[in-house]
């Protein structure tokens, strides 16, 4: 009796997007938006929406092989997908945002701008590429903070230059001045990929540490892998999310993806909803059936040592 629909913010939180390769040519062949049939709801309900895309696009990007190299861009068509999903936030720590030329990141960031998506963990410089991305909803003060420890050097931002922001002493200072300020900071992660389910010690440690800095959530946007949980200090921590859009068809843990969706209510992170979805060729994310998702949440949970 006591809910107030006014003082709730729903933010979807996402892993991998990467619309190349064999992605990319499943949806040339059965439609751009195919890929989001079943994940399409789950982000478009959502009050806030997050894809971490990582790779930029370019106007002579080529028609996509399906078995092709690591040398990434996605063409220009493809943005009527995070368009379709209700995209309001992209991130941009990855680390193939470069491949085909950091003129093309300019330009891809300027078409999230004109679509109304703000941007976070990269940008036009070093300046730009350390900007939170901040939100007001319902008298919910919510901060998107991100940053690429793995790099490749061509990948980050340089003081005149497009790319990722490297993570650096000052954004600990940052979060925290965020939490200060009295917004929930979520802090998301380009970090060095483990194809399992149990972070690694080191991992575990570098991810409490933002917590340790302010943030309310920490989340790996590294994980091809599908990986575990922690709760430390109040905060929640997903260490891998998995692939949203990616061809990795190999894995078990590749193919497996979670969409968190973090429910907000006056001010605090209530809890976490978990859309669990299995990656059908090479692109598309369904639905998991009831066995499958027993199977994925046990695997995890057991890598989160619960």
């Amino acid at each position: 009796s006591n809910y107030e629909p006014a003082k709730l913010t729903r933010v979807a939180l996402t892993g991998v997007t990467a619309l190349v390769r064999a992605t990319a040519y499943n949806m040339e062949q059965k439609g751009i938006l195919w890929p989001a049939e079943d994940v399409g709801p789950v982000l478009q309900t959502a009050d806030i929406a997050h894809v971490s895309n990582e790779v930029s696009f370019a106007p002579d990007c080529p028609y996509p092989n399906p078995i092709g190299g690591t040398t990434f861009c996605s063409r220009d068509s493809y943005f009527t997908l995070l368009q379709h999903l209700g995209v309001d936030v992209v991130e941009l720590t990855g680390n193939h945002l470069n491949d085909w030329g950091r003129a093309n990141l300019l330009r891809t960031i300027d078409m999230y701008e004109a679509a109304g998506m703000a941007v976070y963990g990269g940008g036009k410089d070093g300046t730009a590429a350390a900007e939170p991305a901040l939100f007001s909803h319902n008298g919910n003060r919510i901060a998107f903070v991100g940053c690429n420890s793995f790099g490749p050097t061509y990948a980050w931002a340089t003081a005149t230059e497009a790319g990722s922001r490297p993570c650096d002493e000052g954004m600990a200072a940052q979060v925290r001045q965020l939490a200060d300020d009295g917004y929930l900071v979520i802090v998301t992660l380009q970090y060095t990929e483990d194809y399992q389910y149990t972070p690694s010690p080191q991992q575990k440690a570098d991810f409490r540490a933002w917590a340790d800095a302010g943030a309310t959530a920490v989340s790996g946007s590294q994980g091809h892998h599908a990986q575990g949980f922690d709760f430390y200090k109040g905060s929640f921590i997903h260490h891998g999310p998995g692939n949203l859009f990616f061809d990795q068809m190999d894995m078990l843990g590749t193919r497996q993806t979670f969409v968190d969706t973090y429910v907000i209510y006056d001010g605090r992170l209530l809890s976490v909803e978990l859309w669990t979805g299995l990656i059908e060729n090479y692109a598309k994310p369904r639905l998991m059936t009831a066995k499958e998702r027993a199977q994925a949440l046990t695997a995890v949970f057991h890598a989160s040592g619960w």
